[in-house]
């Protein structure tokens, strides 16, 4: 999978429901997608925020881009203090906000990897995360056919990947390898959110701001399935 800063809590489902977890650092970086952004509650509204990146090539790897030079971390963990500061959980969740956003290395992968295992550290959760660069195949490969280099190369018998994955990888396929694939489908879960009108899927931030650990915990290892 891609890493992501501070994703949906499906993430740290699939993260759990597995025995390894590879996070792609040699893979292109997308403007559009979710790789340094995510949304959290303000005003009880979903709003955006994101980590500013150093202008470079649009044909760039995520482990080839930097942070911006002026990302202001103070102005990004005030964002959040302003938005869950009333949270019941604040004081429990935002120190570990700290510790990830403080974090010094400019290097946009680094920076993420740091944040999945901080986040994974604090969940209990023990998966063992590898790098994809850091396994033996061929890089040059793409899409499903990487996909299943790194599975074979990892020993998996099981490939477990996100319900939008559907449309991306074939479980014949994946059969001829001898390997099974499954799909992760997080099942609704609906907390107060200040009393307003609950906006679902939003960054694990805003979870953990309104539920308390074993509360979470027993979320990210049972309330899925895999089909």
């Amino acid at each position: 999978m891609q890493p992501y800063f501070f994703s949906y809590i499906g993430y740290f489902q699939l993260i759990a429901a597995v025995d390894q977890f590879i996070v792609y650092d040699n893979i292109k970086y997308t403007k559009k997608g979710w790789i340094n952004r995510n949304r959290m509650l303000q005003n009880g509204k979903d709003v955006m925020f994101s980590l500013p990146l150093k202008s470079d090539s649009d044909s760039l790897d995520v482990c080839e881009r930097e942070l911006a030079g002026d990302f202001n971390r103070d102005k990004l963990l005030n964002q959040f203090k302003g938005a869950y500061r009333r949270a019941p959980y604040f004081e429990q969740t935002f120190p570990l906000l700290e510790q990830i956003v403080r974090y010094e290395d400019p290097n946009l992968f680094r920076f993420l990897h740091h944040s999945i295992v901080k986040i994974c550290e604090h969940l209990g959760i023990t998966t063992e995360i590898r790098i994809s660069s850091g396994i033996a195949i061929d890089h040059s490969l793409k899409s499903q056919d990487k996909v299943l280099a790194l599975c074979e190369a990892a020993g998996a018998s099981t490939y477990v990947n996100t319900i939008g994955g559907m449309e991306l990888y074939s479980k014949e396929t994946f059969r001829e390898k001898g390997i099974e694939l499954k799909f992760i489908k997080s099942k609704p879960f609906e907390y107060a959110q200040f009393g307003a009108e609950f906006v679902p899927w939003l960054s694990i931030i805003d979870v953990m701001m309104f539920k308390p650990l074993d509360t979470i915990r027993t979320c990210i290892t049972t309330n899925y399935e895999l089909i």
